[in-house]
Parts: C-alpha cells; structure tokens; sequence
C-alpha cells in the first residue's frame, strides 16, 4: 500500500469517522464486561486490553473501519487455562498467539479463508446476530418497567430520531450517542431503579502499564501455555478474517488479509505486554461503526481512545450509564448485522446451501463458538460440494465391430472414482475396450487407484485395454511416469 492511500485512510471524513467510532465504544463496552466474566478475569483487565487492541490494530491492522477488543470465541477458549492456572498464564498465552498470528500472516495462511463459503460466513454472522440479542436478554427479563420503557426510549431515539426534520442536522450526529446522552441525564434528574454500568462490575481507574507475566519460562509452562495460545491464535485469526470479509462486501472494497494477520499479532502481543487478554475483530461492533460512517482507521483508533477516555477521565459518568441504554445499542447491532435477505433465500437457494447455513447458525448458538461453527460449515459445504461434483460424472458407451469404447465425462475424484468401476462390463465379449478419458479430469490419487484396478480387471479377463486421452494438461495428478505405467498396465 502507498503512503499517500493509508494516509487517505486516516483523514477521509474525520468528524463523521470520530462519532462513528464513538458509537463503537459503547457497542463495545457491555460485551467485553460480559466476556470478561466468561473468561474469569476483571472488567479492567478486558477493558483496558480492548483499548490497546483497538489503537494498535487501527495502526497495523489491513482492513480499515473494522472494530476489535478483548471478546469473542477468545475468551471462551481462553477460559480454562485462566480458571486453572490463573492470569500470569493467560498472559503468556496472549504474547504467544499474537507471535503465532504474525508467522500465520508471513507464511500467507490468510489464503484459507477462501474456502469459507458465502453461506458459511452469512451463517456466521447470523448466528452472532442472535447471540448479541440473547445476550441481552437477561438485562430485559431481570428489570422492571423502567428498565424496559428505557429500553423502549432508547430505540425510539435510535430509529426515530433520523426521521424528524430536520434530517440533514439529526443524521449529523449518530442517533446512539444521542440515546446514551439523553437516557443517562433523564436517570440522573429523575432517579430509577434501574441498573448502570456501575453494576457490571470493577471500572479501570488508572493508564495501562507495562508488565511482564511472572512465570518460569520452563518446557512443562510451555506444554501447559501452547496449546491455548495456538487455539487463541487460530480462533482469533478466523473470526477477524470472517468479520473483515462482511466489512469487504458491505463496503464493496478490498482489504489486506494478510496484513490484518500480522497487524491483529502485533497488536495482540502489546496487549500481552500491557497485562491483557488477546482479542479479534467484533462483527457487531463493526457493522454498527459501518452504518454510522466509519469506514478508516480514524474509527478503529477513535473507538480505542475513547473508551480510555471514558474509562480514565470520566469514569465517574461512564459509571452512572443506565444499562438500558446500552441495551437498545446492542439490540440495534444485532438488528442490522442479522443476513434478513438470507431468510428470504432459504426459498431460492438450493436446499443443501440453505442446510450449511442453517446448521452453521444453530451450532455456533448452541456452542457460544464461532470457531467450532465455522469449521463445521466448512467440512459441510466441502462434503456437499464433493456430492453434487460427483452427480455430474456421465460415462457412456459405444459398440464398434470387436471394441468396446467408454466415454468418460466430468471430475473423477474420490467421491465419484468408483463410479467407474461400476460402469464397467467386464465380462463383455468385446475383445477391445477403450476408455475415453479425454472430457475427463483426475483429481486425486484415489482415481488413479480405481482406473489402475479397472485395467488390471479387464486384463484377467483377456480384454485389450488401451486408455484413450490421458495427458498431462488434462491430468495434472498425473506425472509421465505415472502416465506410462498406466498404459503399461
């Protein structure tokens, strides 16, 4: 990338880029609280490691306008190694994944994100959709009328307010910050019996600081760190790639998924440094900074900054925030980052696409694991995939004097080789038999297996064989060795 276009994604749009990232901030607050819960350590300790996150990766990071921190897939699979050895070992885990995350991006292993299918990935972010609402479920369910004529209030404002006159001066500002304002000072003049960020638990008070975990960098901490830091790293890498793809079909650009790799490692490892929990890109929080206008790094950065800002210099404010107004933000993340045209294509599309989707969506709910979603729709759809290529196989036959001649159309591979086999006759009286391989494509070491043993079948039966469009443009599995044996045969 040339200088003067990252500069172009710092000074595009700033007034629009700084609110828009505010609305960030507050979409990021309650969910990395209720994370930090999940993975057993304090609200500080996930709020300060998503500010250094979210700084860093707005520098490093290849996909602007998308909004990071300390929550997601990461803190449930950092979860047990933190409830068994404590925060020192998390520590140490989160400096290891993001050095693994920086080798994944110089090894270019961003490339598998290819094989994630468009149903999949609106899988994947439909089923986010759902668990951003049910989380907030029980901050609904556990109020009194207050709480839900906030809730109410808030999205009022939310939806509402774009729509009065005049337009031009209300779409200004983002209606969400409008929310938090004007909710926080009607508790505060009219006091309720509601809860506030408060409540949630241990604010940070203070500026990060470096620190070091104190552990003996002997093998048996090693053994026991490894495997959660390379399960952080693979998990974090996959829901950041997921989240930058629906940034790339929203905004109809292009990111670089590569340098998102290195830039969420470096960004990870000063999160290590500062005492924090790794973390990955957040779907809903960018699909909200998305719909208010972010779109460059001035967003990521602003989203960052202002939530030390909050945290450090107006705490005591942050602090006063009724729960409700977060509440209606994030019911409004989960309403626009839900796929709703999706529900309209179960209808259209074919029905084991739909099946992908839909299964991707319940195991991520049931599960709480994007990851663990992902990578069973992605088995799913190469499973799917493999059978419709395998339906397309066609092999017909013609009959010429003492020839037997088989015309072989179509991919052959492992899940349609056999397909071969059984069209064969070998008990024809047909002298000759020729396969016809020319509109044919090999694939893979299990076809070459099969034509192997259909010829050596048809030679115990006294058949001439001879193996008609075999080459190496056609067949790339094949070698000329390989090639030759076959003709052997």
């Amino acid at each position: 990338m040339s200088v003067s276009a990252y500069l172009q994604q710092w000074t595009q749009r700033p007034v629009r880029e700084v609110l828009a990232g505010m609305v960030g901030t507050f979409a990021l607050i309650p969910e990395v609280i209720a994370f930090s819960y999940i993975a057993g350590v304090s609200p500080a300790v996930s709020l300060l490691a998503s500010f250094v996150l979210s700084v860093s990766i707005s520098i490093f990071g290849g996909r602007p306008g998308m909004i990071s921190g300390a929550a997601g897939s990461v803190a449930l699979v950092a979860a047990p190694l933190i409830h068994a050895h404590g925060v020192p070992y998390m520590i140490l885990a989160t400096l290891l994944a993001g050095g693994m995350q920086v080798g994944f991006g110089l090894l270019r292993l961003q490339a598998v994100m290819r094989f994630v299918a468009a149903e999949v990935r609106t899988g994947f972010v439909n089923a986010l959709a759902i668990l951003i609402f049910s989380a907030q479920v029980p901050q609904i369910l556990g109020g009194g009328w207050e709480t839900w004529f906030l809730i109410a209030a808030g999205l009022a404002i939310i939806y509402l307010l774009p729509l009065l006159p005049p337009r031009r001066f209300w779409n200004a500002i983002p209606s969400p910050l409008i929310c938090i304002v004007l909710l926080t000072a009607l508790t505060i003049f009219h006091p309720m019996a509601v809860r506030t960020v408060a409540d949630l638990g241990e604010l940070p008070t203070g500026l990060p600081h470096l620190t070091w975990p104190h552990l003996p960098l002997t093998m048996e901490t090693f053994a026991i760190v490894l495997p959660c830091a390379l399960a952080m790293a693979t998990v974090g890498l996959l829901e950041s790639l997921m989240t930058a793809t629906v940034v790339d079909d929203l905004t109809a650009t292009h990111g670089d998924a590569r340098q998102e790799c290195t830039g969420l490692g470096i960004s990870n490892i000063f999160v290590g440094l500062f005492g924090g929990i790794a973390g990955c890109g957040m779907i809903g929080q960018t699909v909200g900074n998305l719909r208010y206008g972010g779109c460059g790094r001035l967003s990521t950065f602003t989203a960052g900054a202002f939530l030390l800002l909050l945290m450090v210099a107006l705490h005591d404010w942050v602090a006063r925030i009724p729960m409700a107004a977060l509440v209606a933000i994030m019911i409004m993340v989960s309403v626009s980052t839900f796929s709703w045209s999706s529900l309209k294509d179960l209808t259209r599309h074919p029905h084991l696409t739909s099946l992908v989707m839909i299964l991707t969506v319940i195991i991520v709910v049931l599960t709480h694991n994007l990851a663990v979603g992902v990578l069973v729709g992605v088995l799913l759809s190469g499973v799917f995939f493999a059978w419709r290529a395998a339906g397309l196989v066609k092999i017909t036959s013609s009959e010429s004097g003492d020839t037997l001649t088989y015309y072989v159309y179509g991919q052959l591979f492992f899940a349609s080789a056999d397909q071969l086999d059984d069209a064969i006759d070998y008990l024809t009286p047909k002298k000759t038999v020729i396969l016809n391989l020319t509109d044919a494509r090999i694939w893979d070491i299990t076809t070459v297996q099969v034509l192997e043993r259909v010829i050596d079948k048809l030679h115990k039966h006294d058949h001439v064989v001879e193996v008609a469009g075999l080459n190496l443009g056609q067949h790339g599995i094949l070698n000329t060795q390989s090639q030759h044996e076959l003709l052997q045969i």
